[in-house]
């Protein structure tokens, strides 16, 4: 296992090491204030929490949830890192790695300017793929066993959060039928921020060892090395991600909180905690089956869930569409982009 003073060793004479970390870092940074903050948005809209307890309650479980998850398992880091095949060739392997960190970084900047949607997480998924097949020159270097996993994980974010969030709306009325309404509403308040803090915390766990995994990727490449060869993710790489994750929420989540959370929220407390709840179910059993999958779609669905149990008409079936256009962009745009450039760095260096 790699120790933080043989990394800076080895990342005095590997500049393709230091720009994959560099890219790796930043992309956690805007994860943190941008997937992180969606996380906890609803206990805002609903006046359940204040935007600076939200801030804090996300900064702390984002980091605890990649840290404190990765300690029982690595599951989701270790598909990732099973994903794909960089081949033999040290140098090469570590020129696409940084093309494909790139790509990534290019691919998310230009979907926001085209207001194209898209996730972060399967731009990372497809972004190593595409570079990948560049240097192997083919499918050589994907590993569909572990591959299959993403498509699991797309049924699952989706199929489960919805039922989830549509059963636990539904039995919730039922359960506290007889129960003081203005109770009831001041329970499902404080419930609500509880259930947001498992999504914040379940975010932490998914997307921090989706990027933890490339980090010791390029480390592991750096040497030689494939990851399952390093004896486990460092506790320094644990720490190092979750904490560009909590400063990213810390910096950048205010606004996107005070958008999502008081603009676009328009559930009941309880169902604010019932999607919540399906959410952070949803994203445990990803988690701990090693399903790479996307929070941001799994939340969605589980509020679409929770939202169509009440009233169908009441769903915003647009939101639907912006997620089926991100599956249909994210994978084929970002993993042409990661071939591309792992051909031209290929080429030129």
């Amino acid at each position: 296992m790699a120790t933080f003073s043989q990394f800076i060793g080895i990342l005095g004479s590997n500049p393709f090491l230091a720009l994959v970390m560099v890219l790796v870092v930043g992309s956690i940074f805007v994860n943190g204030s941008t997937d992180a903050a969606n996380a906890i948005a609803e206990p805002v809209g609903t006046r359940s929490i204040t935007v600076r307890n939200a801030i804090i309650m996300s900064v702390i479980c984002n980091f605890v949830g990649l840290v404190g998850m990765s300690l029982i398992s690595t599951a989701v880091a270790d598909t990732m890192s099973g994903m794909v095949d960089f081949g033999g060739d040290t140098r090469a392997a570590l020129i696409a790695l940084a093309a494909a960190t790139v790509g990534i970084v290019a691919w998310g900047v230009g979907a926001w300017i085209f207001g194209i949607p898209t996730s972060e997480s399967h731009a990372l998924i497809a972004g190593l793929t595409g570079a990948a097949i560049a240097v192997h020159g083919g499918l050589d270097g994907v590993n569909m066993g572990e591959w299959v996993k993403v498509i699991y994980g797309l049924v699952l974010s989706t199929v489960l959060g919805f039922a989830a969030g549509w059963v636990i709306s539904r039995v919730i009325p039922l359960a506290c039928k007889d129960a003081d309404r203005r109770s009831a509403n001041d329970f499902f308040g404080r419930m609500q921020v509880y259930g947001a803090a498992g999504v914040a915390l379940m975010h932490g766990a998914q997307d921090g060892q989706k990027f933890m995994s490339t980090a010791c990727m390029a480390i592991a490449l750096a040497q030689g090395l494939k990851v399952s060869d390093m004896g486990g993710f460092p506790l320094w790489i644990q720490v190092v991600c979750a904490a560009a994750m909590a400063i990213g929420t810390a910096v950048g989540g205010k606004k996107i909180i005070k958008t999502v959370g008081m603009n676009m929220v328009k559930l009941d407390k309880y169902q604010g905690f019932a999607a919540s709840m399906s959410a952070t179910a949803s994203l445990l059993l990803a988690t701990l089956t090693g399903l790479p999958v996307s929070t941001t779609h799994t939340k969605t669905a589980a509020i679409m869930g929770a939202g169509a149990a009440k009233d169908v008409r009441a769903v915003n079936w647009a939101v639907a569409k912006d997620m089926v256009l991100t599956w249909v962009f994210t994978f084929p745009g970002c993993g042409l982009i990661g071939f591309l450039l792992a051909k031209l760095f290929l080429l030129v260096f």
